[in-house]
């Protein structure tokens, strides 16, 4: 079945427009106000229903009558993001990496495919690796002040909240110090997605795959004892576990999901931090408060502002609306994280709002099975990360007139800059 082509409505969210990915919020509050709910073009160019309040979104995310894979669904469904991407203009040979992640799995294929990599990002796996973060993180702010200009600013973006979680995920998977900055050039090329211009996006993604291609070779050649090495493993010993597109999918998502979403979280983070100056005199003056901290970075200005769609198994009510069997629900992360009803005055950023409270009152890191795998890393980024920057730099500001600069994708909270006085 052909998808719906994209619809000429003009009473829809436009979710690629500029407005929505540089500022999404006043956007969400008129969905709020207006009941919940709201049809929406999504960023693959198809129709969905937008829905804003934590309830919603937790059902969107968590029940089982929502399904990332419309093969799950019987019938019709209202749209392919295979067609669209196809329909765009992407490669037909590279659209199943796009569209047949660890993140677009179901069921038994999503438990098979996370099991391969789940004991890697336990608890006790990551909290052996904070010696090493901290390493990475002291040793990129140790070179901060000679990359400074003469008034002492430096970009945290480029020299700091992305080189930090990029070093700890490719030393995990097993990438090569040496090979890094191509990862960082596909991903950014990658996230800037023009639909005029699909050959970048062809030609990025071509790259990036052939690259995992020779990883793998190498890999087979001369087995190594990192997470590749036990994929590859995983892979040739029992081959029916995993498929060799299954496998560089793997290693595709894992790098670039490891560190793009980190990375901002730093960025997105810091920047409300000192915007806030009283919240950074706080973590200064108390840094046990860093885990309350990094919850709330996450719930005020976590990357991910709407969760991949879902499609309904089923007709499903809502508390803002109906799902009809085969359509298309996007649970928006971003308003379910500024819902009055479970986060009083939303609006405010307040570090100590998470101390003390067990759990996660935020959908920041996802929410049901798809939870995300990386979430204690990303944690422990993220208080490792600000903590050196409190302890090395505690009087460090944000630059007036020089930025902060905002990034243009679609659904997640970027900064293409950060520039800070040291």
């Amino acid at each position: 079945m052909t998808a719906n082509p994209p619809s000429a409505r003009d009473d829809l969210i436009d979710l690629r427009a500029p407005g929505f990915a540089t500022d999404p919020f006043p956007v969400i509050e008129r969905v709020r106000a207006a009941g919940g709910s709201a049809p929406a073009l999504f960023v693959d160019t198809m129709e969905a229903t937008l829905f804003v309040d934590d309830e919603d979104v937790r059902t969107i995310l968590g029940d089982r009558r929502f399904v990332l894979d419309p093969a799950n669904v019987a019938g019709e469904v209202t749209a392919r993001r295979s067609d669209a991407l196809t329909g765009l203009g992407i490669s037909p040979d590279l659209v199943t990496y796009l569209t047949e992640s660890l993140l677009d799995k179901d069921a038994e294929d999503h438990t098979r495919l996370r099991k391969l990599v789940s004991r890697t990002f336990t608890v006790r796996r990551v909290n052996a690796m904070r010696p090493a973060v901290q390493e990475i993180a002291d040793e990129l702010i140790a070179r901060l002040p000679e990359l400074a200009d003469g008034d002492g600013v430096v970009d945290l973006m480029p020299h700091f909240a992305y080189p930090l979680p990029i070093a700890v995920i490719c030393d995990l998977v097993g990438v090569p110090v040496e090979e890094r900055p191509a990862w960082r050039s596909w991903s950014e090329r990658l996230s800037a997605f023009d639909p005029g211009r699909p050959e970048l996006m062809n030609s990025a993604l071509g790259e990036m795959v052939e690259h995992i291609r020779g990883m793998l070779a190498a890999r087979r050649a001369e087995p190594t004892d990192d997470l590749l090495g036990a994929l590859v493993r995983a892979r040739d010993e029992d081959g029916g576990r995993l498929s060799e597109s299954e496998l560089i999918t793997l290693v595709f998502t894992l790098v670039i999901a490891g560190h793009e979403t980190t990375a901002h979280l730093l960025g997105n983070g810091v920047r409300a931090l000192l915007g806030h100056p009283d919240q950074w005199g706080m973590l200064r003056e108390d840094p046990g408060l860093l885990p309350s901290a990094v919850h709330e970075m996450l719930r005020y200005g976590g990357t991910a502002v709407i969760a991949k769609a879902r499609y309904a198994v089923e007709d499903v009510e809502l508390r803002s609306g109906r799902v009809a069997a085969g359509a298309r629900a996007i649970a928006v992360i971003g308003g379910a994280n500024r819902d009055p009803r479970v986060h009083p005055e939303p609006q405010r950023f307040d570090i100590t709002r998470h101390h003390g409270r067990p759990g996660e009152a935020h959908v920041g890191f996802g929410h049901g099975v798809h939870y995300c795998l990386g979430a204690a890393l990303a944690r422990q980024e993220g208080e490792i990360g600000v903590g050196a920057l409190v302890s090395a730099h505690p009087d460090l500001s944000l630059v007036p007139g020089r930025g902060p600069r905002p990034g243009a994708v679609p659904g997640a909270l970027r900064l293409d800059s950060l520039p800070v006085r040291l």
